[in-house]
């Protein structure tokens, strides 16, 4: 039985890494568990860097509470204002039992000035500007803003699974990526 700890107690985000997983190796079974495990960056990360940084102190943190787990995975939204127009996207991290790891960036989309202005210049949170502005109540853990503004076509679990998928790459393709070794 593979264990997979997910760096975070939200459902979104232990739901991505079930689905994911399960795509990937469909024929293997596996026990997933969240943990609390701290990011190290802003609640709001606004940069590409901050995010990334974000996720893979994730990762880290996932191991020090659980170091028994065959697989880590971390997700981490983050945001970054280009020009005026505020990009809404997420980096996911992989890492197995022997430390090899891989990453990926979801799909990105632009969020309007109502939900910008709202993280830009009063510091809200995604989740709790969007829950304003949607009148829901925690949001981030359903359909995220993603879901709100695409009348759930796309939701925060859509674009997490398909970038936890890509950052699988190397332990599905492992002649390619791993010198021929798989885990």
């Amino acid at each position: 039985m593979i264990k997979i700890i997910v760096a975070s107690l939200n459902p979104v985000k232990i739901e991505a890494a079930r689905v994911a997983f399960s795509r990937a190796f469909p024929q293997v079974n596996f026990e997933i568990n969240g943990v609390n495990a701290i990011s190290g960056v802003s609640d709001q990360p606004l940069s590409d860097q901050e995010t990334k940084l974000g996720v893979l102190n994730r990762i880290k943190s996932a191991r020090l509470l659980d170091a028994e787990a065959d697989f880590y995975f971390a997700f981490e939204g983050g945001a970054e204002d280009k020009e005026g127009l505020l990009e809404e996207f997420a980096w996911v991290a992989i890492e197995d039992k022997n430390g090899r790891a891989n990453q990926s960036r979801s799909a990105s989309f632009i969020i309007p000035e109502t939900l910008r202005h709202l993280i830009i210049h009063e510091g809200l949170e995604m989740g709790e500007a969007a829950d304003r502005i949607f009148n829901d109540n925690n949001i981030k853990q359903k359909g995220g803003a993603v879901g709100a503004l695409s009348n759930n076509l796309v939701t925060r679990t859509d674009l997490y699974v398909q970038a936890a998928i890509l950052a699988f790459l190397p332990w599905l393709r492992p002649e390619l990526y791993l010198g021929g070794k798989n885990t």
